[in-house]
């Protein structure tokens, strides 16, 4: 597997995990980077996840992921900037963060192939591109879900 291959296999890990999160949330992609051997791809959650819904949030993705054979290797309890760390069985790092606002972080690394050219994604977000806006802003779609109780 080349870098372009590992960073589409990182687009098909996100795209599943979003797809599990009901209700949707809107997100944007964050930034692609690329190491000597390594490829991340982040998608970043532009829907507000209250604190009271956290708990929620993590426990639906890291029920999908146990379910879909990934190992969790760690959980951040902490009540500011909780997350949950996996990996695929092929090798690919899994992370979800929250952070400030309540802003969730999904982010896939993956071991080390072949060095190549990346291509940005090609999976449309499902809300505002964003392109060329660095960082991207906080979370600003309400949720009547996942936004419960923020203020």
């Amino acid at each position: 597997m080349d870098m372009q291959g590992a960073a589409d296999r990182a687009d098909e890990i996100l795209d599943a995990v979003l797809k599990e999160v009901k209700p949707q949330v809107q997100w944007a992609h964050g930034p692609t980077s690329t190491g000597s051997c390594d490829v991340s791809r982040m998608r970043v959650v532009m829907t507000i996840v209250s604190e009271e819904r956290r708990g929620s949030f993590l426990g639906l993705v890291d029920r999908f992921w146990r379910k879909n054979g990934y190992r969790i290797k760690a959980v951040n309890n902490d009540a500011d900037v909780p997350a949950v760390y996996a990996q695929t069985k092929d090798g690919f790092g899994v992370t979800l963060s929250i952070g400030g606002k309540g802003q969730a972080f999904f982010e896939v690394d993956s071991p080390c192939v072949e060095e190549s050219e990346v291509a940005e994604s090609t999976t449309p977000p499902n809300g505002p591109a964003y392109d060329d806006v660095y960082p991207l802003p906080r979370p600003n779609v309400h949720s009547d879900f996942w936004s419960a109780g923020a203020s």
